[in-house]
């Protein structure tokens, strides 16, 4: 379904007689209130992976390198998943909008996302399970590929769990019950990270895995995570009274094929910027595995930021959607643009922080002292400030294409990723890397040319369908 553009013809602003500035501020609290724990959730997510990286770097370069491309096809084929559960949460905002007890619609949306869910992981887990043939396909060291293979094996049984989780996770934040999630992950963080150090290394009796330990650790994570939300669902009374387990194995096409149709659209955005920027990570490795480390340590810390637009977004995606099913245009462009400024000031410092600190931040991931780590502490430094150039872009398309999430628009804005991306970004990466002596430079000038690109043309979309250039 296709939401027509939000006018002050087709859409009464609920905002008549009221201070303006009231709203904004009172915007602003729904907002963080909203949106913090989000964040924050992101950021613990993200720390499961930054746990794995940083222990399995501690058994050399090659292990890492195996590890970083084996996790350029997972979260490849995750981002494809994760576009069906991602348009769990804009749906019942729309419902909740709309009509605030509207259980039925609430119910029938969870209920069909977690069937998408389960159509979804069977061909992905498929693809998974030949991510070794994948990557020697494509050119990839051979060794490298196969050290990968078993953790890539080991991955196919937590990849279920980990989108049925997102899945719960849309559901609980359209609820306005984000903080639910940030329990849970916190209990993951430990989970992971105990498992990490006893399995790789062999500490507390366990059996010395290495990469295999830290696979093991990722699936365990990715079951608590999704059975301990479940948990909580059912014995939450403001979250276990719409049943959704109720008549499960009645389908509802409609909101199935909705699911899909707004879905598809939001994964392939995903799986094209994933694709790109884990295509750097296959660029790098033919210039080495120190130069293939330190883009994966650059790409970690840089995704770790990104978790704060996203977090926004997401929230922000939930307050336009609830403001669509009120008939409310003015509250549509108020969530959106407070988001994107929120967005701007928060990653704007960060950017700033981190083109002043990069040796700093490199420093966290390997030891400095050890001659080895030499060049891999340079090319991680440079990569770092280039990262530190595009932070803000990289924040304003996240909330941007969220927003339009919130408005049920996917399909634009997956063109414009894919052309951004694929079009300019790609090219541009080859180009720069091998025909000129920027090398695993020239990827991280591309990720700049295509990140200006996305956040103009998505910017100037929201403002479109929002109205926002209409409004005096």
């Amino acid at each position: 379904m296709t939401e027509p553009v939000l006018t002050p013809e087709n859409a009464a602003p609920a905002s008549a007689g009221v201070d303006s500035r009231a709203l904004w501020r009172e915007e602003i609290r729904a907002l963080v209130k909203l949106g913090t724990p989000v964040v924050f959730t992101q950021l613990a997510q993200m720390a499961i992976g930054t746990t794995d990286i940083l222990m399995v770097g501690a058994l050399g370069k090659e292990a890492l390198a195996a590890v970083a491309l084996t996790l350029a096809v997972y979260y490849t084929l995750w981002g494809l998943g994760s576009g069906v559960t991602g348009a769990i949460a804009p749906m019942i905002a729309h419902i909740l909008g709309a009509r605030a007890n509207d259980v039925i619609g609430v119910r029938t949306t969870i209920r069909m996302g977690l069937w998408a869910v389960i159509l979804m992981a069977v061909p992905l887990d498929a693809i998974l399970a030949f991510s070794p043939d994948i990557l020697k396909l494509i050119g990839e060291p051979a060794a490298l590929a196969d050290m990968g293979g078993p953790f890539a094996h080991v991955l196919t049984i937590g990849l279920p769990f980990g989108l049925t989780f997102m899945a719960l996770r849309g559901y609980v934040l359209a609820l306005k019950k984000p903080q639910t999630t940030l329990y849970v992950i916190s209990g993951a963080i430990f989970v992971n990270a105990f498992l990490d150090y006893a399995l790789i290394f062999g500490h507390f009796g366990a059996p010395r895995l290495g990469i295999m330990g830290s696979a093991i650790a990722s699936v365990t994570a990715y079951m608590f995570e999704c059975l301990s939300l479940l948990a909580i669902i059912f014995v939450t009374e403001d979250l276990r009274r719409y049943r959704m387990f109720r008549r499960f194995d009645m389908p509802d096409w409609g909101k199935l094929t909705e699911i899909f149709k707004l879905g598809v659209p939001m994964g392939l955005s995903w799986v094209f910027e994933i694709l790109f920027f884990n295509t750097g990570a296959l660029v790098m490795g033919y210039f080495g595995a120190a130069a293939l480390a330190a883009h994966q340590v650059a790409l970690n810390f840089i995704s770790i930021l990104f978790m704060v637009p996203m977090g926004i977004g997401m929230a922000s995606s939930v307050r336009i959607g609830l403001a669509v099913g009120a008939g409310n245009a003015d509250g549509v462009r108020r969530a959106g643009l407070t988001a994107l400024g929120l967005g701007a000031i928060l990653n704007g410092t960060l950017a700033l922080l981190l083109a002043i600190f990069p040796r700093t931040v490199a420093g966290l991931y390997f030891d400095e002292s050890t001659p080895e780590n030499a060049d891999l502490l340079n090319q991680a430094v440079v990569f770092l400030r280039a990262a530190a150039a595009f932070e803000i872009f990289d924040a304003l398309q996240a909330i941007a294409i969220q927003s339009l999430r919130g408005l049920k628009d996917t399909k634009v804005p997956m063109v414009i990723t894919g052309i951004a991306y694929w079009v300019i970004g790609f090219p541009a990466s080859l180009f720069l890397s091998f025909y000129t002596p920027l090398k695993g430079l020239g990827v991280w000038i591309a990720f700049i040319i295509s990140l200006v690109f996305v956040a103009a043309m998505l910017l100037v979309r929201f403002a479109y369908k929002s109205g926002v250039w209409r409004r005096a």
